[in-house]
């Protein structure tokens, strides 16, 4: 690759900047992102809807001019190799990287939306973005009754925020236990247990069936004396909706002002697909991450390499490190993320909640399972063993031998002395 020759990389997020960085001066690069803001983290978004972190402190080093912001890829002409944009303008390129990230899951509940409306009702957030963070924290005051619709990572994480801001939350979770992906049930009873203490209501296994809505006041009448609205056209809205509660499966009934819909992401592959590549769950790379036209990359959430689409921040930078590579000359297969998740909830000044969960955290019949449980403390310690091997973890509440485990698990090491892994002194 010379510096002259062009790629286009299509999403401003971390994978895309990430490369970005990676290429500068290697590359003529521009970065078409969709979202106006100054890139972030979104890893930090549950802070700032906590009121820990102001909005800036999530920004993403500066990508300098090759960033374009607010600017959305609507198609991909192969033929030309050339990206056309909703402004009008075309990107021409060499290389094509797609960074498209995912979007919220919106599940399909009753009420949620009108027929062949998708503007959800006042008082219903998503949480994936920016601006889904600075409209559900507008919203939020001492009071308010939030209902969190999903108990994954990012349900739990709000729940916590909207907590701390004062808000009387629910959170309903369809399957047995708080963060299924990454905790065993010890683990995720603790967390339970830390939630319910800061004043969140807790239902497992709950099926949310539809949402109760009703117009907003004055949303459809000019006042007394004005004459009678006329009646919306087929598959027009009926005007401004609010949400007043949630219906679940059982019957019962939640109060709700504010719904946080929480339900999981889901990789935005429609650019992909228009081009005719070759798309699965995700955009299907190899382990160059090519997609099925060798002149198409794709790294971050929206990139499925060997049947895995990841969904988390390390794999993503750890892609966008190995495409840079690829494209500068001096390339490795990229055979995955051996990823580990690590979350604070909260901040010192109401309790605050460390954990982290690696591998495979549900045994197989004939692992060795060892278990450290502090209930005083709040503290538990898990680690899976196949083999004589680390296979997989769950640490709550103290991380300080997180670092110790991680390395005997990332390097295939035998942990000849697991109980000092395990224990406060593990890694030092």
């Amino acid at each position: 690759m010379t510096s002259n020759q062009r790629v286009v990389v299509i999403g401003g997020g971390l994978a895309g900047l990430r490369l970005a960085a990676r290429l500068t001066g290697a590359a003529a690069v521009t970065v078409l992102g969709e979202e106006p803001h100054a890139p972030y983290n979104r890893v930090l978004l549950a802070e700032v809807l906590a009121g820990r972190y102001a909005p800036e402190v999530t920004a993403l080093p500066a990508p300098g001019p090759a960033l374009r912001r607010g600017v959305r890829a609507v198609r991909i002409d192969r033929t030309d190799r050339t990206v056309l944009c909703d402004d009008g303008t075309v990107a021409e390129y060499d290389t094509l990287v797609l960074a498209t990230g995912s979007n919220a899951v919106l599940p399909p509940l009753r009420g949620l939306f009108e027929p062949e409306g998708r503007e959800l009702p006042d008082g219903v957030h998503a949480f994936r973005t920016m601006d889904d963070c600075l409209a559900l924290s507008a919203a939020v005051r001492p009071g308010v009754r939030a209902v969190v619709i999903g108990g994954g990572l990012l349900g739990v994480s709000a729940a916590r925020a909207l907590a701390a801001r004062g808000a009387v939350v629910v959170l309903a979770q369809q399957g047995e236990r708080l963060m299924e992906r990454q905790l065993d049930a010890g683990a995720s009873a603790l967390l339970a247990t830390h939630l319910t203490d800061l004043g969140v209501e807790i239902h497992t296994e709950c099926r949310v069936r539809g949402l109760e809505i009703q117009p907003l006041q004055g949303s459809r009448s000019g006042g007394p004396g004005a004459a009678p609205a006329a009646a919306p056209r087929p598959g027009a809205s009926a005007g401004p909706r609010k949400v007043t509660g949630v219906q679940l499966a059982d019957g019962y009934r939640l109060e709700a002002d504010l719904v946080v819909l929480a339900c999981g992401v889901r990789p935005r592959t429609g650019l992909a697909k228009a081009a005719g590549l070759d798309v699965r769950t995700g955009i299907v790379v190899d382990d160059h991450l090519r997609t099925s036209d060798p002149r198409i990359h794709a790294i971050g959430d929206c990139a499925e390499h060997a049947g895995q689409v990841y969904g988390l921040a390390g794999a993503a930078l750890e892609q966008a490190d190995a495409l840079a590579a690829v494209l500068t000359g001096t390339p490795a297969p990229y055979t995955g993320t051996r990823a580990l998740t690590r979350l604070t909830l909260g901040g010192a000044e109401n309790g605050s909640l460390d954990l982290a969960a690696f591998g495979e955290t549900t045994p197989r019949p004939g692992d060795d399972v060892v278990r450290l449980a502090d209930a005083t403390r709040g503290t538990y310690r898990k680690v899976v063993v196949r083999d004589d091997r680390l296979v997989g973890g769950v640490l709550l509440g103290e991380l300080s031998t997180v670092g110790a485990l991680a390395r005997t698990w990332e390097g295939d090491e035998s942990p000849h002395d697991l109980f000092h892994l395990l224990t406060d002194d593990g890694g030092h």
